[in-house]
């Protein structure tokens, strides 16, 4: 289906453009690569050079679809990047049948007799009082404890003394609700002493919940697990002896993030702080080695809990599972427009590392540089490591969920033709 779908999208164009496909294909590419490399030159630039370049992201695409109005052959680009699409679509699905991984086992789980859970009122934007989860929650039997103490001015609370304190104290199970910084301290506590987390997505974005498969439109039906769940057992990172549950972030994004004027203006800041550290005026000049790779001077280093997945643009929020024992590690360095634009080939562009390991150590020329943990922006000392502890958590979850969304592979045409060809086998773990 999808090399059919491919060569009719070729046919249309040879058919009903004759030469002029050659001619039409090259403008578009060019136009594409143009605007690409524009965009990189506004990242990258202040004043009047980023507006120029900002005009011409606009123009180029513009001029190419002017080109096609002049020439009469808008309807032939539009039916033909149609069928492309199609193509790619069929592509993915074919892969996607081969590649799917097993999914995480569920193990049985007894009601918790004597549950504690971690409430955070300022997460989200309030979620807690705006969904009742306290309220819930107790009439479920927990026992809950806000982070913060009332009045004008809250005093923060020990979130891991709190948490140990709950197990000595007897609680069989530790929920959170609150953003994925303080799930992972959590979950550190319940790591160690064996007993599950409950995770309650009350946070802004709520990564850790979207790939345990948690409903996140509605945070309170995580608390159905306190009376029908199962138990998932997932792996746990630590970097420089913190715990994470998502990512740690070096470079680029972890520097502008410690900027005191980023959380109240966080588009601007991003803005004037970019172009320094993408054309590498500031910043820590990095360093990051696993086992088998070694990458000098990235821009951005990204180690994950798992790998994340690279087949589209929303790949990279997603994992496709949490129990593969292993560190996802990607590195960006990109020195110029024309690198930025060979970002297009994804995976296999120069500017882009990607690879997987147990541990990953990254390094720098300044003794102590930010990193960004599960959103947290911290200093830390260099050299840091981040390891993975496989299994190493229990998390309850409730036993009817929307559950993990289905990755998306990278359209590798090589590959959809050797499945035409030769049938694959059927995915490990597939029923």
């Amino acid at each position: 289906m999808s090399l059919l779908t491919a060569a009719a999208a070729v046919a249309v164009l040879l058919l009903c453009a004759g030469l002029r496909a050659v001619a039409l294909v090259g403008v578009g590419a060019s136009g594409l690569v143009v605007m690409v490399a524009a965009m990189w030159w506004a990242l990258t630039h202040r004043g009047a050079p980023r507006v120029l370049a900002l005009v011409l992201a606009v123009a180029a695409p513009t001029l190419v679809l002017v080109q096609y109005v002049r020439h009469h052959v808008t309807w032939i680009a539009a039916l033909s990047v149609a069928l492309w699409l199609t193509a790619g679509m069929a592509g993915r699905l074919a892969l996607v049948r081969v590649d799917r991984p097993a999914a995480m086992p569920e193990f049985p789980a007894f009601p918790p007799r004597q549950p504690f859970i971690i409430m955070n009122p300022r997460s989200g934007g309030g979620k807690v009082e705006r969904w009742g989860l306290r309220e819930k929650a107790e009439a479920l039997g927990a026992d809950v404890v806000l982070l913060e103490s009332p009045g004008p001015d809250p005093v923060p609370v020990d979130v891991a003394g709190l948490a140990r304190t709950a197990v000595a104290k007897g609680a069989d199970l530790l929920g959170v609700a609150g953003g994925d910084g303080t799930q992972a301290v959590v979950a550190e506590v319940a790591s160690s002493h064996d007993v599950p987390l409950l995770v309650i997505p009350a946070g802004t974005r709520n990564h850790f919940a979207l790939d345990l498969g948690l409903d996140r439109d509605d945070p309170s039906k995580a608390l159905d697990a306190l009376r029908d769940g199962v138990e998932l057992h997932v792996d746990l990172g630590r970097a420089g002896g913190r715990p994470f549950v998502n990512n740690v972030s070096f470079g680029a994004y972890a520097e502008v993030v410690q900027s005191p004027s980023y959380r109240d203006g966080k588009t601007r800041t991003i803005a004037d702080m970019l172009p320094d550290f993408l054309a590498g005026h500031r910043g820590a000049h990095l360093t990051a080695r696993t086992a088998d790779v070694t990458m000098t001077g990235p821009q951005a280093v990204l180690v994950s809990n798992n790998p994340y997945g690279m087949g589209d643009a929303t790949g990279l929020g997603r994992r496709p599972y949490l129990n593969g024992g292993t560190l996802g590690v990607i590195g960006v360095k990109v020195a110029g427009a024309a690198q930025a634009a060979a970002l297009l080939r994804g995976q296999r562009s120069a500017g882009l590392t990607r690879c997987t390991a147990k541990s990953v150590t990254v390094d720098a020329d300044r003794p102590r540089i930010p990193v960004g943990i599960d959103g947290e922006a911290l200093l830390l000392p260099t050299p840091l490591t981040c390891e993975v502890r496989p299994l190493a958590l229990r998390v309850l979850v409730p036993r009817t969920r929307p559950g993990v969304p289905e990755p998306r592979p990278s359209l590798d045409w090589r590959r959809v033709c050797r499945l035409a060809v030769r049938p694959a086998r059927q995915p490990r773990g597939a029923a």
